[in-house]
């Protein structure tokens, strides 16, 4: 039996979310991914196979660049108004195998802020 690495253990960790939480069209997945350098939230309807609006740090709209909490938190701010444009209200929150602490929590705290409901 061969050891995980770090990475492979979170992928692990998503494959088992992913088996209980899916989006649909009433409530889409939010889901998020952390790079070194960037952070990335999408609203995701699982069931049409489409993303229905996303952000990102590398949007134009952020100035703030690096995976922190403070650009979490501008992210998280961008997608719920992304989201409020689009006519979403609730999603389901996918934190794609990371731990629910720091930025995670940073992403999702703006984005219940926002308007969100999950």
């Amino acid at each position: 039996m061969s050891t995980l690495n770090r990475k492979e253990l979170r992928r692990k960790v998503h494959r088992r979310i992913r088996k209980k939480i899916s989006g649909t069209a009433e409530r889409p997945r939010l889901a998020v991914h952390f790079s070194n350098k960037n952070v990335y939230a999408q609203v995701i309807d699982d069931i049409a196979g489409k993303t229905l609006c996303a952000a990102s740090t590398l949007d134009s709209s952020i100035e703030k660049t690096g995976a922190s909490k403070e650009t979490a938190e501008a992210v998280g701010k961008l997608v719920a108004q992304r989201a409020a444009d689009a006519k979403i209200e609730a999603v389901v929150f996918d934190r794609g195998g990371f731990f629910f602490t720091g930025k995670v929590k940073a992403l999702a705290d703006a984005a219940r802020d926002g308007g969100l409901k999950f």
